[in-house]
């Protein structure tokens, strides 16, 4: 069965990461599948509106506050009238929301449910359970996944703490990893510096990701091997403290920052590399490191969350979340790479095997076909539901859920659904058919 989608997330192109990563190759693939896919973003800077990418991916990026790390300003019913008249509009079926920091997402999720429509949510990140800022976290989607048809997780590890944060049935939550286009990261041993072992770090520059953890061993690194460099791409809050390193240290000519990158900018950036480090603290399943490996590169990395899932053991060093730790294991890395005991074009081939965002469309289309098949909950239901999250924030949440409710019943009123003009369809299969024949034409 073909179903109309649409993908809601705060985190998208132009933004860079795993996630954004993640929702355009997924939703490449379904179009390909013969699904129609429409992506529900904020606005960046003057990209607001309609927009369409390859294979006639339409992209709605809505005028949105943005508070925190291209995350928005959570309105609760803000967004509705606006999204309600999307979905009408590209007559949507499911509802797929993605990254739990979003609140986009969450939103969407809530009102795709009181609009009677089948929804999903994919968590990409691992939570605490201790901290401020995790306990609300955890509270927002168990708020969320109470009125869910389904759960993906993108590792064993992240499953397992989605469970437990949102208090989940384990049957109802999926396992599918991310991908990559081994096309697209192609091993380039010319781009290499003879002179130097090049080590490459892409991220952003967040605590998260251990940038903290990366400024204090850098300098002990370049101490211990005269011959190592260092190219760290990507931009955030803590490139100051980078800077201040490079500056302290006098490292200049060994440490270079090359800022934000554009998706296509990546590969050539790992392919100058011999290895990669991660020193994320916390990590679902980190889909740089798997570029990394495509591109020929020897992966160092923490050995945190769903990481050592990832890739097989003689591509991979891992180390603790420590100092002392992490310049060992980059050490050791050192040495393989002197010893020439990595062979780009077999990490290269094996990883082409090994993940395909063919086979992640094929697993999250059987998700959908699943959630099909239930059966839509009436109000009531969804009050009891939402009643069993706690002594007081189960009464505040069933508030909220009869708010919606008033609020959807209002805009039905307000503005009819047989007043919203519907959106024709992109003609995929001619489209299709014009760049392949576009293509014979440039061969001949």
């Amino acid at each position: 069965m073909r179903y109309n989608i649409a993908m809601v997330s705060d985190f998208f192109y132009p933004n860079m990461g795993g996630v954004e990563s993640h929702l355009y190759q997924l939703s490449q693939r379904l179009i390909q599948r013969g699904h129609k896919i429409i992506i529900i973003t904020h606005s960046y800077g003057n990209r607001t509106g309609i927009r369409y990418l390859t294979n006639g991916l339409k992209v709605y990026y809505v005028p949105h506050m943005v508070i925190y790390s291209e995350a928005t300003l959570p309105t609760i019913y803000g967004f509705f009238p606006i999204f309600r008249n999307i979905v009408k509009r590209e007559k949507i079926d499911i509802v797929h929301g993605h990254q739990a920091f979003s609140s986009l997402c969450h939103e969407a999720i809530l009102h795709s449910r009181t609009m009677g429509m089948k929804a999903c949510f994919t968590d990409h990140s691992l939570f605490g359970f201790a901290d401020a800022s995790s306990i609300l976290t955890n509270k927002l989607l168990k708020f969320t996944l109470s009125d869910i048809d389904h759960v993906i997780c993108v590792s064993h590890t992240s499953k397992e703490n989605t469970v437990l944060r949102a208090a989940l049935n384990p049957q109802m939550v999926s396992v599918i990893p991310n991908a990559v286009v081994a096309s697209q990261f192609k091993p380039d041993p010319g781009a290499q510096d003879p002179n130097f072992i090049t080590i490459v770090v892409a991220s952003r520059l967040v605590y998260r990701k251990g940038m903290d953890l990366l400024v204090a061993a850098i300098p002990r690194i370049c101490q211990m091997h005269s011959k190592v460099k260092f190219i760290i791409g990507g931009d955030g809050p803590k490139r100051i403290d980078l800077e201040q390193m490079r500056e302290k240290y006098l490292l200049h000519d060994r440490v270079e920052l090359v800022g934000t990158l554009m998706q296509h900018e990546v590969r050539n950036l790992l392919t100058k590399g011999h290895i990669f480090l991660n020193t994320s603290l916390t990590e679902a399943f980190c889909i740089g490191i798997v570029e990394a490996a495509c591109c020929g590169l020897l992966v160092v990395s923490t050995k945190v969350g769903g990481v050592p899932e990832v890739l097989p053991k003689h591509m991979i060093i891992f180390a603790k979340p420590e100092e002392d730790d992490l310049v060992n294991a980059v050490g050791r890395a050192i040495e393989m790479i002197r010893l020439k005991e990595v062979i780009p074009i077999k990490f290269h081939d094996e990883i082409k095997e090994m993940y395909s965002w063919v086979n992640v469309a094929e697993r999250t289309e059987k998700v959908y076909d699943a959630i099909w098949k239930m059966r839509i909950p009436p109000l009531m239901e969804r009050l009891r539901r939402y009643y069993g999250c706690g002594l007081w924030a189960g009464k505040i949440f069933c508030i909220l859920i009869a708010i919606d409710y008033l609020i959807w019943r209002f805009l039905e009123w307000l503005f009819p659904e047989e007043d919203i003009e519907i959106a024709p369809a992109f003609p995929y299969q001619k489209y299709n058919k014009m760049c392949q024949m576009a293509d014979k034409d440039d061969d001949d």
